[in-house]
């Protein structure tokens, strides 16, 4: 399994990117980078994409995407909750911001066509399991653990607030992914913003090693550029206590 970070944040700048992973080429997590970190000829490999939920920092390339797709007479996949799906297709590709490829050129072979998936049932795509998990944001929003023919998996959260680890007993990654978007200042509000903390962190990742017995790489995403050094510093705090108790 090759994961590759196309962007890693909730801010756009001229050195940062919206949210979405790519694997092996073919399967995306969340779409907010996807377009613009890929030439055409890897976009055109993409078989798949999974969107954790509606905001536009993780959907965003969608609709270049969809364009490139309709151009070339092509289909772009894409899957999530049902509360996900309805969310673009009210705001985006409804004709007025965005031309309505849901329906073109055909209902029959659209550009871009939307499955919806159910959390906790696993589901085959592109020769992939996918389990996905509900999280605590601001909208419906879910996580999922992607497993792939080799027998490696990795977990990705999107965004999310505590509660992961009532997760931790269905799955085995070898890599997570995690939110870590605010600084702990903001611990105390994370219900509200649904963002995780390396304070809120750190006993999620407790209770996974002892759920599991070990701990995989991790590699933490969403940062708010204006905390990033502030987050950095108390994930390095983080790291040094090993998530031990």
């Amino acid at each position: 399994m090759k994961v590759r970070i196309l962007g890693a944040h909730g801010l756009e700048s001229t050195e940062t990117r919206f949210m979405s992973v790519l694997i092996d080429g073919v399967l995306a997590l969340d779409a907010g980078a996807i377009s613009c970190s890929l030439s055409l000829s890897q976009q055109k490999r993409i078989k798949a994409i999974l969107l954790t939920h509606s905001h536009a920092d993780h959907t965003m390339g969608l609709a270049s995407l969809s364009t490139h797709a309709f151009l070339a007479g092509a289909t772009v996949d894409a899957y999530s909750t049902k509360e996900t799906i309805d969310a673009p297709k009210r705001h985006v590709f409804n004709g007025v911001i965005d031309p309505e490829f849901t329906i073109t050129p055909s209902p029959e072979r659209p550009a871009l066509k939307f499955h919806q998936i159910e959390a906790y049932k696993p589901q085959l795509i592109v020769g992939y399991t996918i389990l996905a998990f509900p999280v605590h944001h601001t909208v419906p929003a879910v996580s999922y653990q992607v497993g792939s023919e080799d027998g490696k998996s990795l977990f990705y959260s999107g965004d999310t607030g505590s509660g992961l680890a009532s997760h931790w007993e269905h799955v085995h990654p070898d890599l997570l992914i995690l939110d870590c978007g605010m600084s702990n200042a903001w611990s105390a509000q994370s219900p509200k913003i649904g963002h995780m903390t390396p304070e809120l962190l750190k006993p999620e990742l407790i209770e996974f090693r002892q759920k599991k017995g070990y701990l995989p790489p991790i590699i933490l995403v969403h940062m708010a550029l204006v905390f990033e050094d502030e987050i950095k510093g108390e994930v390095a705090e983080l790291a040094k206590a090993g998530c031990r108790d």
